[in-house]
């Protein structure tokens, strides 16, 4: 993908297709039981590293962010963030109640409406981060626009997911939306104040972390690990407390400080962990069984459309261009891990049926697929 001037979680996506039960474990079974046998401890051993490799890898995305920029574009950002929730919502929530015979769900029809609506608002933050760093989109307006409206969408996201869960006696998250949200703020701004207040001063009083790099990652790990066990205990994924630690540790007073951070932290966060976590989303389907073909057109239809025209909509609204509003909705548009994340919970839950998690899945990697190379085109 790098030679096709494509980003590279494209290819990394690919590439876990190829390898996943879809193309390898259907021609060569036996090779794929070898490569990946189902023995549960293997799958568990397999499945944290990929986890602590994406709270790393989103550790490392918070640390591009920049609030000062954020200030900045606070209208557009915020337009953005809310029609690029409440258009796809309305859409898959709509599309439940008017066409219920269609998903052929033993779940409540309200219950599945509301659902749908959250699982097309929502976009894949690891995704975007890792296309916007591979066509170096990032630190740019666009790409300010589009990581602060992906982070917020996801967070309300999550939260109303959290109580739809509570509703079915699922987990121990809260049942009421504005005290999850209320949590969720409040936790983003202990983790940004204390990490500017507190983490960096001792950071910087304690020079010989400089000459000790282990000792430095060891306190970048502990402080990664402790925001994601608290985001889980709210109801929010893990990936969102290590994206706030690296939020608060970018907003350095010491360039220095912060330069060597990063240059501790990406190396393996993008060019191990990333990698890894990114092929495996392609190992966790397989497109032979339960494919509807028309409920997943329908919902790779009303997903695109919901995203592209109401991030769109808020982008254009909010000062930017045509051209630089409708990037900021293709680059929404991304699902990747986090849908699927969100699908298994549900299919695990009883929430969703197979053929419902199939179409989520298949929307899920096509959007992702097709946000990089139509930013890139669109940017350019």
């Amino acid at each position: 993908m790098r030679c096709l001037r494509q980003p590279v979680v494209l290819g990394e996506l690919i590439g876990g297709i190829l390898i996943g039960p879809t193309v390898l474990g259907s021609f060569l079974p036996d090779t794929y039981a070898v490569l990946f046998p189902n023995e549960p401890t293997i799958v568990m051993s397999r499945d944290a590293l990929l986890k602590v490799g994406m709270l790393f890898f989103m550790f490392a995305a918070g640390l591009e962010v920049n609030l000062a920029a954020l200030r900045r574009h606070k209208l557009t950002i915020a337009l953005t963030s809310v029609l690029g929730g409440v258009v796809p919502f309305a859409l898959g929530f709509g599309t439940v109640l008017l066409l219920p015979d269609l998903w052929g769900n033993k779940t409540p029809s309200f219950t599945l409406a509301l659902f749908m609506g959250t699982a097309l608002s929502i976009s894949a933050l690891p995704v975007i981060a890792r296309i916007l760093m591979d066509i170096h989109l990032i630190h740019r307006d666009i790409g300010i626009t589009i990581m602060a409206a992906a982070m917020i969408n996801d967070l309300f996201g999550w939260s109303l997911f959290a109580m739809i869960l509570s509703s079915l006696g699922q987990g121990e998250q809260t049942s009421h939306l504005g005290i999850a949200l209320a949590l969720v703020f409040a936790l983003s701004m202990l983790i940004v104040a204390l990490g500017r207040w507190v983490i960096q001063p001792l950071l910087r009083r304690f020079n010989f972390f400089r000459s000790w790099p282990g000792g430095l990652l060891a306190v970048l790990s502990m402080l990664v690990f402790l925001a994601a066990v608290c985001a889980e205990k709210l109801g929010i994924h893990a990936i969102f407390g290590a994206f706030l630690v690296g939020v608060a540790l970018s907003q350095s007073a010491d360039p220095e400080q912060e330069q060597y951070i990063h240059q501790m932290v990406q190396p393996f966060a993008l060019s191990f962990f990333a990698p890894l976590y990114f092929v495996s989303v392609g190992l966790k389907v397989n497109f032979s069984t339960n494919f509807d073909g028309m409920l997943v057109l329908l919902v790779i239809f009303i997903a695109s459309l919901g995203k592209i025209l109401g991030c769109g909509l808020g982008a254009r609204i909010g000062g930017m261009s045509t051209r630089e509003a409708l990037a900021v909705g293709v680059g929404l548009n991304a699902r990747g891990a986090i849908e699927i994340i969100l699908a298994s919970v549900a299919l695990e839950t009883h929430l969703i049926s197979p053929r419902i998690f199939v179409a989520l899945v298949v929307m899920a990697l096509v959007t992702s697929m097709l946000s990089g190379p139509l930013l890139q085109r669109l940017v350019k």
